[in-house]
């Protein structure tokens, strides 16, 4: 009997990485087994992996070494990269997020050459700067000169992988359903109302649920001769701020107004990186209908199984409601 390829995973007890443990898991016939990398196997998420029968390894993206190392061996590896982990404002200053996180990335790339992976899915996004420079939407720029960059650092790291010549699946990915709905409202005003501000205005943009992330990262990597090189972008649907303002009442058995904030009045709310933000979710609705870069027709075709935000909404319907009391 041949035995299991390992799938070496970044960020394993996140939220993408952790749905690709599930899915291997779940899969009784998969070719592949995991590796769980983490920084600290000690933690309870990184134990309650080991119970369940994962290997697992500490690995930082801050050392190529370690990566190397825990990569060695392995078939396959998604590499995921988390602009959003929390900072010092000391730590902040002396190594801004957006050149952490092209390290990182490079690290990573770097560590996957060496150790002769065969395939790596990099959970990327795109570039907005061309987007705005096109339209001639003179959107502010942040942290030297990016418009989201949360976006446009993810997406000047892929040309490390491809400079490297690492086999590469370049996976866009759109908003999550857990950042909109559990992360961004509805929120209840002082009248009592549940209100959703969402910024899409009368736009639409596209989605996905965690858990589809590492159903398709599996797919991709039993096909990888169909992926290797490519570039794709995965989303389950379109939406609109109306369409989820009807969905989460029916969710959590009350209305939801849909009242947009304008990307200017989101921009200058005092929350962390506002302006990024706002940039980010202005260029996703813009370039919603941009048939080349929303493959929603090909996601479903690589991943049949995936959940509509309707679906997502009915599995989740008591967090929503716990939100806003």
């Amino acid at each position: 009997m041949e035995s299991k390829r390992v799938i070496a995973t970044v960020g394993a007890t996140g939220k993408q990485g952790g749905s690709l443990v599930n899915a291997i898991l779940a899969d009784p016939d998969s070719p592949f087994v995991v590796r769980a990398l983490t920084r600290d196997s000690s933690s309870l998420a990184a134990k309650e992996l080991a119970a369940r029968g994962v290997e697992v390894v500490e690995a930082d993206l801050d050392s190529e070494a370690s990566l190397t190392q825990a990569f060695a061996g392995a078939y396959g590896a998604f590499v995921v990269t988390d602009y959003w982990s929390p900072l010092t404002f000391e730590q902040e200053a002396a190594r801004p997020r957006t050149v952490r996180e092209f390290e990182q990335a490079t690290n990573a790339a770097r560590a996957a050459k060496t150790a002769g992976v065969s395939h790596v899915v990099w959970s990327t996004l795109e570039d907005t700067r061309p987007h705005f420079e096109a339209t001639g939407d003179k959107v502010p720029r942040v942290m030297g000169g990016y418009t989201a960059p949360h976006y446009d650092v993810k997406a000047s790291a892929d040309a490390v992988f491809a400079e490297l010549e690492v086999p590469t699946t370049f996976m866009q990915l759109p908003f999550f359903f857990e950042t909109l709905f559990l992360g961004m409202g509805p929120v209840r005003n002082p009248d009592g109302e549940l209100i959703l501000s969402i910024p899409i205005a009368d736009g639409k943009m596209a989605v996905i649920g965690a858990a589809d992330i590492g159903r398709t990262v599996h797919l991709m990597f039993k096909a990888a001769d169909d992926w290797i090189g490519e570039t794709v972008f995965i989303a389950t649907e379109h939406v609109t701020g109306e369409g989820l303002a009807a969905m989460l009442s029916e969710a959590v058995g009350e209305k939801v107004t849909y009242r947009p904030y304008t990307w200017s009045e989101f921009r200058a709310l005092n929350i962390p990186n506002a302006v990024g933000i706002a940039n980010g979710l202005q260029f996703s609705v813009e370039k919603s209908d941009d048939a080349e870069m929303r493959h929603i027709e090909m996601s479903h075709n690589l991943n049949p199984r995936l959940e509509s935000y309707k679906t997502w909404m009915g599995k989740h319907k008591a967090a929503l409601r716990a939100l806003n009391p």
